[in-house]
């Protein structure tokens, strides 16, 4: 760990517009420009994605996923619930290292909403990260006591999506 904050806090990225992930990547990209390390923890998500393309390139950026490389449709399966656990008890070794200036807990709010993880266990893992690390995490929903727990939170509001035409997810837009 770089030190390079003085304190770090807690941010939100949440609401149904587009952009939650990419304020948290663009976040990581300039801590890691700033000479930082960066731990993301990708929940929900098994698939690969431009942002995990550019993450390879940038040797300070580590990453993992916690998630399959298909949609939860319907009651999340054992397996969802397992890989979303896992991926908790990862990103709370990450933080309890002091090794990361930053640690992004991508879609942990989509796994909140889908029942993967508990609020409490949430939380839990916050109180792990040291005064120097900035906590990110992105996704819809972000429940009124995690809100509360965060330092600033952003809600990206959907006012007018190509998606309603029917365009679906682009390469290098969407993933």
């Amino acid at each position: 760990m770089n030190e390079i904050l003085a304190k770090g806090y807690i941010q939100i990225y949440t609401g149904d517009g587009k952009g939650k992930s990419t304020a948290a990547f663009g976040l990581a990209a300039r801590m890691a420009g700033r000479g930082g390390r960066v731990f993301i923890g990708r929940f929900m998500k098994g698939l690969t994605s431009g942002e995990l393309n550019s993450c390879n390139n940038i040797p300070l950026i580590e990453y993992e996923d916690f998630g399959s490389d298909e949609y939860i449709v319907g009651t999340p399966s054992d397996r969802d619930i397992s890989s979303a656990e896992s991926g908790l008890r990862r990103v709370s070794e990450a933080l309890g290292s002091s090794e990361y200036d930053m640690v992004v807990m991508d879609e942990i709010n989509d796994a909140l909403l889908f029942g993967l993880v508990t609020l409490d266990a949430v939380l839990d893992v916050a109180k792990v990260k040291p005064e120097r690390t900035e906590l990110i995490m992105t996704g819809r929903g972000a429940p009124k006591k995690l809100i509360e727990a965060a330092d600033l939170v952003t809600e990206m509001r959907a006012v007018k999506h190509y998606f309603d035409d029917g365009v679906m997810a682009r390469p290098g837009i969407e993933y």
